[in-house]
C-alpha cells in the first residue's frame, strides 16, 4: 500500500489592520465576502462549518486562538474525490505598520500546491490590503463595536395627550327653601249669640 503524497506551502505578507481586527474579519461572513470579494459563510466556532469564493472553498472550524491563530479543515471543488480536506493555519500577529498574517498550508493533494500558493496572493492577500486600507483602523474598531453590541434604541414613548380636565360645572345652587309660610290657625268663627228673645211687652191693664 502506497502512502498519499501531498503539497505543503506557507505564504505570509503585512495588512494595514490590528491583529485583532484582521481575526474578526476572517471569522465574519459578511466581512470575509467583502475583503475577498467572493460570498463566504462563517460559523465561527470550533466544529463550524466554513466556505469561501462561492462554495470554491469549504470546511470546518478545527481550532481557534482569539486575534491569534485560526486553524481549518480546508479544500476546494478541485479536490481529487478521495482526498481528505487540507490543514490550514492562519497565524496573526501585530508587527509595525499593521498585521502580519502567515498562512501555513499543508496536506495539498500532491501537483496543487503551486496553483493554490498563488491563489493565496491573489484571491486574498491582495483584496484583503485594499479592504482594510479603504477603512482605516479607528473606523473599523467602531463597526466592529456597533455590530458586536448594539444598544438596543431607546424607546421613545409617545406622551399621552394629557387628560382633557373637562371643566367642572358650578355645583348646583341648593336654593335655600324659604320656610313654609305659617299657616295661622284660622280663628274660629265668632259665636253669634242667640238673638235674645224680645222682651215681651206686657199688655197694660185696663184700669
Amino acid at each position: 500500500m502506497t502512502s498519499m503524497a501531498f503539497d505543503f506551502i506557507r505564504v505570509s505578507t503585512v495588512l494595514p489592520a490590528s491583529a485583532a481586527r484582521v481575526y474578526a474579519a476572517w471569522l465574519d461572513a459578511e466581512k470575509h465576502s467583502r475583503m475577498t470579494g467572493g460570498a463566504a459563510t462563517v460559523d465561527p466556532t470550533v466544529g463550524g462549518f466554513h466556505s469561501a469564493w462561492d462554495g470554491y472553498i469549504a470546511g470546518r472550524i478545527l481550532e481557534l486562538e482569539p486575534g491569534a491563530r485560526i486553524v481549518q479543515s480546508w479544500r476546494t471543488t478541485q479536490f481529487p474525490v478521495d482526498h481528505p480536506h487540507s490543514r490550514l493555519e492562519i497565524r496573526l500577529r501585530d508587527v509595525p505598520g499593521g498585521c502580519e498574517i502567515t498562512l501555513v498550508h499543508s496536506e495539498i493533494p500532491e501537483g496543487q500546491g503551486e496553483r493554490y500558493e498563488s491563489g493565496w496572493q491573489g484571491h486574498y492577500f491582495n483584496p484583503m490590503t485594499e479592504y482594510f486600507r479603504a477603512i482605516p483602523e479607528a473606523a473599523g474598531a467602531q463597526a466592529a463595536a456597533g455590530g458586536a453590541a448594539k444598544k438596543p434604541a431607546k424607546k421613545t414613548s409617545v406622551k399621552k395627550p394629557a387628560k382633557k380636565t373637562s371643566a367642572k360645572k358650578p355645583a348646583k345652587k341648593t336654593s335655600v327653601k324659604k320656610p313654609a309660610k305659617k299657616t295661622s290657625a284660622k280663628k274660629p268663627a265668632k259665636k253669634t249669640s242667640a238673638k235674645k228673645p224680645a222682651k215681651k211687652t206686657s199688655a197694660k191693664r185696663a184700669k
